[in-house]
């Protein structure tokens, strides 16, 4: 059953109980109070007629009884008989007097506002004839003993209760639309809001919706918008992240292919003899060997990758000296660098500077950045490792002075997957920088890269020093 079907039953069931309701306990209230009320009066005023007129007591000594008798069933109310001339015959009050028109007049001119007063007299006429000769019963009460809570209506028609009902019948309404206008409105921009999470997926446009209420709804639907443009974005992160898979596994295959193809060549000569010489067979095991070593190099890359999806980068952290660690790396290039027209420059101070890092991590964070700037940047010959120490920071650049990284590039060197020309094979997998960017995040540290191409690529690790 949708939400406006219910409305609407709501509405119609607790207007039916509204009804029910204030007749029921008006009915009730009216039986419990205390008093007489204008119907009881009237019957009180007809009994003592119908016995007047079947006893024919209209004398004073055959009256008195009859008003005695009523006036020990209901003490609080006065009876009078008054003749046609205004003189009282009877009076359960014991008073004697002669009442002229204006006297009359005085006290029924005032008894519909005199039920709603305190200590006022409430007079109540009834008329009865022999022959010709009229006779009128006054019965009056105080208005402190009618009962309490009492409306009175005197109404001389239906075209006049018509009047009257119409203005409560719509003061009646008017809660009951302003509530169905309400729940309409809500009803309305719920449905608004299921509807656009209905639609809501990857592969289609979002759909904001407008947010001009501050209420629940509003708040409500300010968060559907957040989430909606999280999720397009992560939408496009993850194509992004598809592509570079699928770009991954195209320059993983090429790049296998191309070593493997050369290993089996050469194992296939040696195999058969096919070789000159000893040197041709010494130069045959060493391309054999460095295209090992490349396959293997790739093969660890995509270990880190695993490691990487699973968070499996953990720190254990120790005091070392940075400056040592530095030393041996930099020696080590410069054995494989020699003989290759290569400048290397080595700023390290000769003082020890010691560092809680992990070590193993970072001389692996400093090796992908070294090998990152032979790769890309050997047109430059140059090379230059530097470390310092300012204020609570230590800094290890990485320098060199080939082709660079252009600007629109640069923000994106450090994703994963990311190579600066796609298009070139057997480079490696596009996830170096990525290990380095998170093993110095891991250490609190930041990664910055500046690049001016042929004149100057320069990444900046900057660790706490503590």
């Amino acid at each position: 059953m949708k939400n406006r079907t219910k409305l609407w039953l709501l509405m119609l069931i607790s207007a039916i109980i509204s009804i029910l309701l204030f007749t029921s306990i008006s009915l009730v209230i009216g039986k419990g109070a205390k008093g007489y009320g204008l119907n009881s009066l009237n019957a009180i005023g007809h009994e003592v007629i119908d016995a007047v007129a079947k006893h024919q007591a209209f004398h004073v000594k055959n009256i008195t009884p009859i008003l005695d008798n009523f006036h020990s069933k209901y003490p609080e109310i006065r009876y009078e008989w008054v003749s046609a001339d205004g003189s009282t015959t009877y009076d359960t009050f014991g008073e004697k007097k002669t009442y002229n028109f204006g006297q009359l007049a005085d006290r029924l001119r005032y008894m519909p506002q005199s039920l709603w007063g305190v200590d006022e007299i409430v007079t109540l006429v009834f008329s009865i004839s022999q022959g010709d000769q009229p006779y009128y019963l006054l019965i009056s009460l105080s208005s402190n003993d009618m009962k309490r809570g009492q409306v009175f209506i005197f109404m001389r028609g239906f075209k006049v209760f018509a009047n009257l009902m119409i203005p409560l019948v719509v003061a009646l309404l008017i809660p009951y639309l302003l509530s169905l206008w309400f729940f309409s409105s809500i009803n309305k921009r719920i449905n608004k809001l299921n509807h656009a999470l209905g639609q809501l997926n990857l592969k289609s446009e979002i759909t904001v919706l407008e947010n001009t209420n501050k209420d629940e709804i509003g708040q409500l639907t300010a968060h559907y918008n957040a989430m909606a443009r999280r999720i397009q974005n992560q939408g496009e992160q993850i194509k992004q992240f598809d592509a570079r898979r699928n770009l991954l596994l195209s320059n993983l295959s090429h790049d296998l292919r191309t070593p493997l193809t050369m290993i089996l060549g050469y194992a296939e000569t040696i195999r058969a003899g096919l070789y000159k010489d000893e040197m041709e067979l010494q130069a045959s095991a060493k391309v054999l060997l460095h295209r090992s070593r490349y396959i293997d190099k790739l093969l660890d890359q995509l270990l880190d990758i695993t490691r990487q999806d699973e968070g499996n980068l953990e720190l254990h952290v120790e005091s070392h000296n940075l400056s040592e660690m530095m030393r041996k790396v930099a020696a080590d290039y410069l054995m494989f660098l020699e003989g290759q027209n290569f400048t290397v420059e080595i700023n390290i101070p000769d003082e020890d500077i010691h560092a809680w890092v992990d070590a193993s991590l970072i001389e692996r964070a400093l090796r992908n950045l070294l090998d990152n700037a032979i790769r890309y940047g050997s047109e430059g010959h140059y090379l230059e490792i530097g470390l310092t120490e300012k204020d609570d920071s230590l800094f290890m650049t990485v320098i060199d002075r080939g082709r660079g990284i252009p600007y629109q590039d640069q923000k994106h060197v450090f994703e994963r997957f990311y190579r600066v020309d796609g298009s070139r094979k057997g480079e490696g997998l596009g996830i170096g920088l990525s290990i380095v960017q998170e093993i110095i995040a891991l250490h609190g540290g930041s990664i910055t890269l500046k690049s001016f191409p042929f004149e100057r690529t320069v990444f900046k690790i900057q660790l706490p020093n503590h």
